[in-house]
C-alpha cells in the first residue's frame, strides 16, 4: 500500500498562503535610504535636535520590532554628537544588551531566513559595530569625566576583541583587531596610571595599524603629541563624514523558450529593488531573483582638519577608516551571502512553481487562474528577495585625531576643516578649554559635510 502525500492544492490553504505570507513579511528592512540621508543631512547642519526627532519618530515605523538594536545605535550616536553623553550611554547600553542576547542565539538565527530574506531576522550588528558601541560608551564617560566607567568599557572592548582573535584565528579576515580602540585604551590606561596596561594596548594598536595598512590602505599614523613637553595635553577627536550605505544589488535568471536571460540591476533603495524584481518576475513567468548587499559611499567634502591653540598647531591624522573597514568586512563575507541568497531564491521558485502546477491541474494549463498563479508566484518570490541593507547609519566614515601639548590654563581652540585640495572649508572655535598640568583634556567635533 502506498502512502498518500499531502498535495499543494489551492483548497488546502497552506500553499496558497505562501504568496501573501511572503508579501506580508517582505518589508522588514529597517529605515529607508532616504531617511538615512535626511538624518545625516541634519547632522551635517549640526541640527542634532532635528536628527534625534527624525530617528525617534521612526522607532515604531521604519525601525520596527526587528530593528530595535539599529534604532538605539542610530539614536545613541546622534546623542553623543549632540553632547548628550548620559542619554547616549543609556541608548547604547540597550543596544549592547540586545546585541549580546542575539549573538548568543546566533546559532539558530538563520533558521527562519532561508525561505524569505535576511531582513526577517532581528538586526544584531556587524562585528566592527559591536566594537564601536564600547568605544562610544568609553568616550561618553570620558566626556562625563568618569574615568572609572570609561575603563569598564575599555575592558569590555578588550574582551570582545580577544573573542574575535580567538574565534577568527586562522581565518583570512581583516577585522580581528581594532587599532583605534586599542589606541584609545592606551590613553585611558595612562590617564589612570596603569603603565603596563597602557603599554600592552599601545603595542596592540601599533601591530593592528600595520595590518590596517595592508588591509585598508591606511598608513600607520604616529598619533604622538606635538608641542613642548610640559603642561597638559589636548586630545582632539574629529568624527568625519558619513558611514557608507548598504544597498541591494540583484540579478534575475529566467527560463523561457529554452533560453536563459540574465539581467543585472542595482538599486539604492531596497523597496525600489523589490518592486522592480516583482515586475520582472511577473513578466518572465519563470525566474529566480538573487539579491546581495553592497556598500555605497555618499560623498563628503571635508578631507581633514587642523587644530590650533596657544600658538601650537597640529593636523589631525586618520586613526580609523570605518568606511574601509565596513566595505572590506562585507567583501570577505560576500561569497557566503550570495550562496545563501541563491539557495533561498531557488527554494522560493520551487514552492511558487508547485502552487502554479496545482492550479494548472485544477483549472487547466492555459486558464487565466494558472497564468495568474504563475505570474503571481514569480512576482511575489522576486519581490520578497531583498538583501539585508541594514547598517549603523549615524556612524562617521572616519575618526581623526590630533594631540597637542599646551601650557596650563584656559585656551581658545580653533579647528580648521579642509577639503581634498587643502583649502579651508570651514572652522570652529571652542572657547575656554581648560588645560591642566600633567592631565589630558578631550575634545571632539562631528562633521558630515
Amino acid at each position: 500500500m502506498g502512502v498518500d502525500r499531502p498535495r499543494l492544492s489551492p483548497k488546502r490553504g497552506g500553499a496558497v498562503l505562501f504568496l501573501p505570507l511572503l508579501a506580508l513579511l517582505a518589508a522588514c528592512g529597517g529605515p529607508s535610504g532616504s531617511m538615512r540621508k535626511d538624518v545625516n543631512g541634519l547632522i551635517a547642519a549640526r541640527n542634532y535636535d532635528g536628527a534625534l526627532a527624525r530617528v525617534e519618530k521612526a522607532k515604531e515605523g521604519s525601525y520596527g520590532k526587528k530593528n530595535q538594536v539599529l534604532y538605539y545605535l542610530d539614536l545613541g550616536a546622534v546623542q553623543h554628537d549632540a553632547g548628550r553623553f548620559k542619554d547616549s550611554d543609556e541608548s547604547l547600553d540597550k543596544a549592547e544588551r540586545r546585541m549580546e542576547e542575539l549573538y548568543t542565539k546566533s546559532v539558530t538565527k538563520a533558521a527562519g531566513t532561508l525561505l524569505l530574506n535576511d531582513n526577517t531576522t532581528e538586526y544584531a550588528g556587524e562585528r566592527f559595530e559591536r566594537a564601536m558601541v564600547n568605544a562610544y560608551r568609553a568616550l561618553n564617560y570620558v566626556f562625563l569625566s568618569d574615568l572609572e566607567n570609561a575603563l569598564v568599557e575599555v575592558r569590555k572592548l578588550s574582551r570582545l576583541l580577544q573573542e574575535y582573535a580567538d574565534t577568527l584565528q586562522g581565518k583570512k579576515t581583516a577585522y580581528k583587531e581594532d587599532a583605534f580602540a586599542q589606541f584609545l585604551a592606551s590613553l585611558l590606561y595612562e590617564d589612570d596610571g596603569r603603565a603596563d596596561d597602557a603599554r600592552i594596548a599601545r603595542e596592540k594598536s601599533r601591530a593592528a595599524y600595520k595590518l590596517y595598512a595592508s588591509a585598508y590602505g591606511l598608513p600607520s599614523p604616529s598619533l604622538e603629541p606635538v608641542g613642548a613637553k610640559n603642561g597638559g595635553e589636548l586630545v582632539f577627536l574629529h568624527y568625519n563624514g558619513v558611514a557608507p550605505r548598504k544597498v541591494s544589488k540583484s540579478f534575475s535568471v529566467a527560463w523561457k523558450d529554452a533560453a536563459v536571460a540574465l539581467d543585472a540591476s542595482q538599486d539604492d533603495e531596497a523597496e525600489a529593488a523589490r518592486a522592480k524584481n516583482a515586475i520582472r518576475g511577473g513578466l518572465l513567468g519563470k525566474s529566480i531573483t538573487v539579491s546581495y548587499p553592497d556598500y555605497v559611499q555618499d560623498p563628503f567634502q571635508i578631507a581633514g582638519s587642523a587644530v590650533e591653540a596657544a600658538g601650537v598647531t597640529a593636523p589631525t591624522e586618520l586613526a580609523q577608516d570605518l568606511a574601509a573597514i565596513a566595505r572590506k568586512d562585507l567583501a570577505e563575507r560576500q561569497a557566503v551571502i550570495r550562496t545563501r541568497a541563491i539557495a533561498r531564491a531557488t527554494v522560493k521558485f520551487v514552492l511558487a512553481k508547485a502552487v502554479s502546477d496545482e492550479v494548472s491541474k485544477k483549472y487547466g494549463k492555459n486558464s487565466w487562474q494558472h497564468l495568474l498563479a504563475q505570474a503571481g508566484g514569480a512576482a511575489t518570490s522576486a519581490a520578497t528577495e531583498g538583501a539585508d541593507t541594514r547598517a549603523w547609519a549615524t556612524l562617521p566614515a572616519q575618526f581623526r585625531v590630533a594631540r597637542l601639548r599646551l601650557p596650563p590654563g584656559t585656551h581658545d581652540v580653533v579647528v580648521r576643516y579642509v577639503g581634498a585640495s587643502g583649502a579651508e572649508l570651514s572652522s570652529r572655535t571652542f572657547e575656554d578649554v581648560v588645560i591642566r598640568k600633567g592631565r589630558r583634556t578631550y575634545l571632539h567635533d562631528r562633521t558630515a559635510l
